[in-house]
This record gives C-alpha cells, sequence and structure tokens, in this order.
C-alpha cells in the first residue's frame, strides 16, 4: 500500500537568524533551534525576528509532513529532497521524533507542495 507524505502548510513565513547567547535563543521560543560554534541558528516567525532585529539568514515558509516518520527511517529524506531538487527548490530539513518539517523558499511554497503531494512511499 503506498502512502502519502501529507504535506501541511504552516501559516505565516520563517525565517533562520543566527544568535550567540543560547538564552536568548530560547527566550525567542523558536520552532526549531541548534547549537553550532557559530551561535545558536532559530528558526522563528519573521516578525519576531523583526521585532527583536534578527538578521535574517533566510525567508522560508513551513511545510510538515503529516505521515509519521521514523528517525531510523532510510531514504525518506532523500527522496522528498531529491524531488524538491529536481523542480529547483531548496529546503532545509528539520526532523522532529515524529514528523519531518521542510522549510522552503516563500516563493517557491506553491511549486513545493505540489511536488511533496505527488510523492508517496511503500
Amino acid at each position: 500500500m503506498k502512502t502519502a507524505l501529507e504535506p501541511f502548510l504552516h501559516e505565516g513565513t520563517f525565517v533562520f537568524a543566527c544568535v550567540q547567547d543560547p538564552d536568548v535563543a530560547r527566550s525567542l521560543h523558536p520552532v526549531a533551534s541548534i547549537l553550532e560554534s557559530e551561535g545558536v541558528t532559530v528558526v522563528v516567525p519573521e516578525a519576531v525576528a523583526l521585532r527583536e532585529g534578527l538578521e535574517i539568514l533566510f525567508r522560508a515558509a513551513w511545510i510538515s509532513l503529516r505521515m509519521p516518520s521514523d528517525l531510523d527511517a532510510v531514504g525518506l529524506t532523500a527522496a522528498f529532497s531529491a524531488a524538491l531538487a529536481n523542480e529547483g527548490v531548496a529546503c532545509n530539513v528539520v526532523a522532529g521524533a515524529f514528523h519531518d518539517h521542510i522549510f522552503v523558499p516563500v516563493d517557491a511554497v506553491g511549486t513545493a507542495l505540489h511536488v511533496l503531494k505527488g510523492l508517496t512511499f511503500d
């Protein structure tokens, strides 16, 4: 039986930004964050970044895949990222414990949704 990805588009525009202080990062209530040697990369609503005067590194639409995913799964990320790449859509993927979350350029969200809705997996 084939399983659809069931992409869900979150409302609004989200941005990637970087802050130096992990406490500041937590205070922004990011939808995702990662600590790197250069600072803490945060994904926050664009309005939060603008209010806080953060340098916006990437403006994105946030698409979650409702299809449950396993952190041990092999090939799922490669399959949908390759399909998006074939259409010229960049994607930044964040894996949650239960679902994958894809951040694509705001101006490419229509194409991304079309591609993702067309993909199925065994």
